[in-house]
């Protein structure tokens, strides 16, 4: 044994054999009052606003207070309110996770049917607990692979019974869930996965988990569909009686968020369309025949986790309440009143460049929706706005649930959120704005007429703005992107699929299935309002497309789409397009520092300025500082440079500024100029004319001076 060894275990033992701990007397700590501690605050300011610098403002309309007090707090409490009673606002279990944990749901997205039924089944040997599946966009479209120009694109592809047979070889469904979103319908798909558990020979009513469809988000997402939501309305209450009558734990409704989170809503905006969606499906299904029990057990609730930790904490707290409210009034039993609540990384806040950084994103989005009280999480690869996962990354994604499960005891405190003054007064700031909205999208008939009105498009694209906005001048510090790049980062690679050779696969594989089996009878029996008959065509051989077409098509009004985007995409695109233009010219835009005086009177502002302009990946020229300005003008002549950054001190600017500037732009007269820092008003003119064309601070616009600079530098 080490040494080191024998002194741990030496203070083990005297750290037990010592029983009472002596006293510590507080009694010469003053507690101080509020009015104190903002005094002390606003003198280590110095001059700085303290409304301005301790108050944030949220992009949902709430401003954060730097400290909350129990006493402002104090009637909202819940004081009389316990997990698993009430609006369900502290959980709608009485045990938390401690008997049941959240369901870690990792998405297996393999391009191959049988590909992705091994993922499937090494996700649950390693840990995972639901069969999440993730299947192509053709297959959401439930379209033919053999007609499609991107096979595996998002998931994998499924065409025949004879893939999801494959798919499903061997998985214990009658022991884990099994999830699948399905797009705008989820009959065709729903009767793929039912004929083939029937001829596996599995008990679908042992089925559980969700194949659910979500038509008016496609809409949103799409700007268009398939068919009238009418008759995708009535496709989702024959597959829902079905599932009610047929596989009672199985939900057929995904109310998924991400179509408005993807777009750069706010958290209020995301849950509050969301929730209206899920009332307009509750409204269909009650309007062909089901009750609102079975209507409400028939959806599972989707939503992003994004970048404001507390937030995310507060919405989920918020929406139980607020879904409990809504199906008690539709006459709903408590069991219905229940909300499933499924979450996920929100895709807007990943990026490209630095994506390892996207872990830690991960971390605190999966932390946050788990203190929030989900049922099941998804985590995201930290590579997934470059490409599908990997044996690496799905591990980490893997772990970080398991880790938080197994080591860091998250499923024993129930509700550890409840009684936070914080998190308690922005659950009520949240919930109460989330109904405003809600009661908006009501207001204007519903959410599927408020998007042919455009309202939640135009909404969610003014916050949209505003996200960008605040990014360009780096408010919001997007780490890697457009503060802190790496510039020795290589890009991991895309590992883009060959879909020529996807196509020949599937083309082999689908041809080989249809040609044992003759599905015309069957596929003639089918009836809209049948789902047996849909079931018995997919059992027969009909291809998801062919189930399609039988079911019907039409041609829909377009609507407005809302488009996905990630909040780093723009400063990527600049990023990109330098790097594009160095492997095709050899060249890059050159900046040369113009440091005066020693090290300590330029290096702040010089490496502050560097990290500015390395965001779009330019050639930053540094130096140890110059003694005159004749020396710095002729170092920056013989760099040949595109644009020159003085750097130095307020102190020192009003007598350098007028000497050099102008030897700058004779030295280089195509160079741009800028001054590292700010100018008082009275010296702004003065500058100007010197030659200063723009200043580098904490408030410039870092995209639109390196957007500028690559125009001058002849960059698309």
């Amino acid at each position: 044994m080490s040494n080191a060894e024998l002194d741990l275990q030496a203070l083990i033992k005297k750290a037990e054999a010592q029983e009472n701990f002596p006293e510590v007397p507080l009694d010469e700590f003053a507690i101080p009052t509020y009015d104190e501690w903002k005094a002390a605050c606003i003198a280590l300011l110095k001059g700085a606003p303290f409304e301005k610098k301790l108050f944030t403002k949220t992009y949902e309309g709430i401003t954060f207070s730097p400290m909350y007090f129990h006493a402002d707090t104090e009637p909202i409490q819940p004081a009389k309110s316990y997990p698993g009673m009430g609006d369900y606002l502290r959980g709608t279990t009485a045990n938390g996770y401690v008997n049941a944990p959240w369901g870690i749901a990792q998405a297996c997205d393999e391009t191959f049917p049988a590909e992705n039924n091994e993922l499937l089944q090494h996700e649950i040997a390693k840990g995972s607990t639901i069969y999440n599946i993730k299947v192509d966009c053709a297959t959401r479209k439930a379209k033919d692979a053999r007609e499609c120009k991107h096979i595996g694109k998002g998931g994998c592809s499924l065409t025949t019974l004879g893939d999801v047979d494959a798919l499903l070889k061997g998985l214990k469904l009658d022991t884990y869930p099994l999830y699948v979103y399905a797009g705008e319908s989820s009959l065709p798909l729903f009767a793929l996965i039912i004929a083939a558990i029937k001829k596996q020979g599995g008990d679908v009513a042992k089925l559980k988990g969700v194949i659910g469809a979500n038509p008016i988000a496609e809409y949103a997402a799409n700007g268009t569909l398939t068919q009238s939501l009418d008759k995708l309305f009535d496709e989702a209450a024959n597959v829902a009686k079905w599932a009610v009558k047929n596989a009672p734990n199985i939900k057929t409704i995904f109310v998924k968020s991400n179509v408005f989170s993807n777009g750069g809503a706010n958290d209020v905006q995301e849950v509050a369309y969301t929730i209206s969606t899920g009332v307009a499906y509750l409204r269909a299904l009650l309007d062909r025949g089901l009750t609102i029990d079975e209507a409400a057990s028939q959806i599972m609730f989707g939503f992003s986790m994004g970048a404001n930790f507390f937030m995310q904490i507060a919405k989920l707290r918020a929406v139980r309440p607020i879904w409990a409210q809504i199906v008690k009034a539709f006459g709903g039993s408590e069991e219905a009143q229940k909300i499933h609540i499924h979450g996920r990384p929100a895709k807007f806040f990943k990026t490209v460049y630095d994506p390892y950084v996207n872990m830690l994103r991960d971390t605190t989005e999966l932390f946050s929706g788990v203190v929030g009280g989900v049922d099941s999480f998804e985590n995201s690869t930290f590579d997934e706005p470059v490409r599908k996962g990997d044996e690496f990354s799905r591990r980490i994604a893997r772990n970080m649930q398991i880790i938080l499960q197994e080591e860091f005891g998250l499923l024993q405190p129930i509700d550890p959120a409840g009684g936070s003054w914080a998190v308690e007064t922005l659950t009520k700031q949240i919930k109460e704005k989330i109904w405003a909205e809600f009661q908006a999208v009501e207001g204007k008939g519903g959410i599927v007429e408020a998007l042919k009105g455009g309202y939640p498009q135009d909404e969610i694209a003014n916050v949209l703005a505003a996200r960008f906005k605040a990014a360009e001048t780096r408010k919001d510090r997007i780490v890697g992107n457009n503060m802190y790049p790496n510039m020795t980062e290589e890009r991991i690679d895309a590992r883009p699929e060959s879909q020529a050779e996807n196509m020949k696969v599937r083309k082999v594989t689908i041809d080989v299935y249809l040609s044992t089996v003759d599905a015309k009878d069957a596929i003639a029996n089918i009836k809209t309002d049948d789902v047996d008959s849909v079931i018995n065509a997919a059992a027969n051989g009909a291809t998801i497309a062919e189930i399609r077409k039988a079911l019907g098509t039409a041609e829909v009004d377009e609507i407005k789409a809302i488009t996905a985007h990630r909040w780093s995409e723009r400063f990527e695109a600049l990023r990109e397009a330098t790097e594009k233009f160095k492997a095709a010219t050899g060249d890059n835009v050159k900046i040369f520092l113009a440091n005066m005086g020693p090290i300590p009177q330029h290096k702040a502002r010089a490496d502050f300025t560097t990290g500015f302009l390395q965001v779009g990946a330019f050639q930053v020229l540094s130096n140890n500082g110059f003694k005159t300005v004749d020396d710095a003008a002729a170092a920056a002549k013989e760099s040949g440079a595109d644009a020159v950054v003085i750097c130095s001190t307020d102190a020192t600017y009003p007598e350098i500024v007028p000497a050099l500037a102008p030897k700058l732009h004779e030295a280089l007269p195509n160079a741009t100029v800028y001054l590292a820092g700010t100018a008082p008003a009275e010296l702004v003119e003065p500058y100007k004319q010197a030659g200063i064309d723009d200043y580098i601070n904490v408030r410039a616009n870092c995209y639109k001076i390196i957007q500028t600079l690559q125009q001058k530098k002849g960059m698309e």
